[in-house]
């Protein structure tokens, strides 16, 4: 699945009332930006996948620096997944890409705890 790349308009105001980010990003340098993103997050799925999870991009804003994560498989069932979102991926990404000013991420709650469980060693948090 392809990231979604969103972009907001230069002369509207957000939701806090601030003046959006200006779009003046030429595509060769938003394809960079995407590009080295995605290539990131290509090096941080092995460490995730390596406990029956895995990561995925769902959006990004390269105007904004708005990403959107998700971790999915066993992650979903994981104790830590939060922390993993916060003091990993996040981290990494704001270290190694300094136009990112946001990280949202969750995980992938579709998966059935007990399958989720079986798929890795993450700790087991019962969401019923």
């Amino acid at each position: 699945m392809e990231p979604e790349e969103t972009h907001p308009e230069a002369d509207q105001d957000d939701a806090a009332g601030t003046a959006a980010v200006p779009t003046e990003l030429s595509d060769e340098e938003r394809g960079e930006r995407l590009a080295a993103l995605t290539s990131i997050i290509d090096l941080m799925r092995p460490a995730v996948q390596a406990d029956g999870g895995d990561l995925a991009l769902i959006s990004a804003d390269v105007v904004s620096g708005v990403v959107e994560v998700q971790l999915q498989g066993a992650c979903s069932s994981c104790a830590v997944s939060a922390s993993t979102l916060q003091g990993g991926v996040e981290r990494i990404l704001r270290q190694r890409l300094d136009w990112i000013t946001e990280v949202r991420g969750g995980v992938d709650e579709s998966v059935d705890p007990f399958v989720s469980e079986s798929m890795g060693r993450g700790g087991y948090v019962p969401s019923f």
